[in-house]
């Protein structure tokens, strides 16, 4: 009895072949995709924007330079404003030594605007314009005044005071506006500078040394 020995089709052995390893595949895949929902993703930012900790970073850098410089700056400003009061002294001296010798007969004007005032024939007076606006003048941070005792046998002056209004000497002050600042100058007909950590105001004489405080070197 013959016996007939069926053959396998090669096409459907491929096409199985085939359709097996896609499974694998496919089950490959989703074991994949399952795995990956699990894992968080890092943020990433956008270069054009900022987080939180960067404006905090910045704001304490600001405030770290503010905290150095700001008080640099106050003391530049009161140093600044000392030479400027220095320099209004000076400049009172030269004034009152030119007003007695050329205007008053040897005496001292009582007040800024007497420097002020320019003689008759003249536009040019004794101080500038800036000192000699009043009796009173705020200059750089600095409140400046002339005081003279008036002496009855003073003579009349040549821009405009009677008999008897200038002094035989004079005390000029400069006191800070400022209440953290403790330098204090005045001067009087001695023509020298004083410097003291409180104001000079009633210290000062019209002539000689005060008690206090000390001289500026010229």
């Amino acid at each position: 009895m013959t016996q007939s020995v069926k053959m396998a089709d090669p096409a459907v052995a491929d096409k199985s072949l085939i359709e097996k390893k896609f499974m694998l595949y496919l089950q490959s895949a989703r074991a994949l995709q399952t795995e990956s929902r699990g894992i968080e993703r890092p943020m990433i930012r956008k270069a054009q924007g900022f987080a939180l900790i960067d404006v905090i970073f910045v704001c304490g850098i600001i405030g770290l330079l503010c905290s150095i410089v700001l008080p640099k700056l106050a003391l530049a400003r009161q140093s600044a404003g000392a030479a400027s009061a220095i320099g209004s002294m000076r400049a009172i001296n030269s004034a009152q030594l030119t007003y007695a010798l050329t205007c008053a007969g040897g005496f001292y004007a009582p007040t800024l605007t007497a420097l002020g005032t320019a003689p008759p024939g003249s536009n040019e007076s004794y101080i500038t314009p800036e000192l000699g606006a009043a009796d009173t003048v705020t200059k750089s941070g600095y409140i400046i005044k002339i005081v003279a005792a008036p002496y009855a046998g003073a003579p009349p002056t040549c821009n405009g005071l009677g008999l008897g209004s200038t002094g035989q000497g004079f005390v000029a002050t400069a006191d800070p506006t400022q209440v953290d600042n403790t330098r204090f100058f005045a001067t009087n007909s001695n023509a020298m500078i004083f410097e003291n950590n409180a104001t000079l105001v009633g210290q000062m004489p019209e002539l000689g040394e005060p008690e206090v405080g000390h001289p500026l070197l010229r």
